[in-house]
């Protein structure tokens, strides 16, 4: 019977290990649901990054292709004016 008990010391402490790495320990339950909310949040930033390039690169091919929309911007952000044209700034 002595044999028994030591045995079954043996797997009290064996599933008690067991049970510590999966709640707490490396891999357990609450480091996976936080590294699935970590991939969530980096899809999200993925998606928006990429909308974001969509629409750069859109505008790099605008630039490119057209001399309007450089006309456009150099006017805009630039304050440029075309020769021959005479700008008027009316201030309140």
């Amino acid at each position: 019977m002595r044999n028994y008990h030591w045995l079954f010391v043996v797997l009290i402490l064996l599933l008690a290990g067991l049970q510590y790495r999966l709640w707490v320990g490396d891999g357990s339950l609450a480091q996976a649901s936080h590294l699935k909310q970590q991939i969530a949040d980096q899809r999200a930033e993925n998606e928006r990054l990429l909308e974001r390039n969509r629409i750069l690169e859109a505008e790099v091919l605008e630039l490119k292709q057209g001399m309007e929309t450089v006309e456009e911007r150099a006017r805009q952000e630039l304050g440029m004016v075309k020769e021959g044209e005479t700008l008027y700034l009316l201030t309140e």
